[in-house]
């Protein structure tokens, strides 16, 4: 373990490294080194058309992990940041899935286009689980009272 006390980033390192042990900062660290991965083999590709989505993706991805990690969740109270995360994952897995099947269906081009479509496919799914971890959490925290079973009315 590394002394963190004289370095003036000692406080965010330790955030740093506690938020990845957790799901959310797993989950949200693999999506960022899976859509780099994509924008690497969709720009070296003949057909760079399609970095946009990752480098999109990946920023996305890097304002939430950093929103989440410093816990800005809990003092910028006009976002709902469950939400704007689901919809974040939400949409992240249906273009990555949509833009991986386009250049499947589109015909075999050059190698790292395959990359970046096998990168895709599993980024897709990865940000469909995170959709469904979320989900889950927002159904969790909601709180569903009970009607009432009285038959008189």
């Amino acid at each position: 373990m590394a002394e963190t006390g004289g370095s003036p980033f000692g406080g965010c390192l330790e955030k740093l490294m506690s938020f990845v042990r957790t799901r959310k900062g797993t989950i949200l660290a693999a999506e960022i080194i899976l859509s780099f991965i994509i924008l690497i083999c969709y720009a070296a590709s003949m057909y760079g058309g399609y970095s946009p989505l990752a480098i999109s993706e990946m920023v996305i991805a890097i304002i939430f992990f950093v929103v989440f990690m410093m816990e800005l969740d809990k003092q910028f109270l006009e976002v709902n940041w469950i939400w704007s995360d689901l919809i974040r994952a939400v949409v992240g897995a249906s273009l990555y899935l949509i833009t991986s099947l386009i250049c499947v269906i589109s015909g075999a081009g050059d190698g790292a286009r395959i990359a970046g479509v096998v990168f895709g496919l599993l980024a897709g799914i990865l940000f469909a689980y995170d959709s469904y971890t979320i989900f889950l959490d927002i159904k969790r925290s909601r709180q569903h009272t009970a009607a009432p079973t009285d038959d008189t009315v």
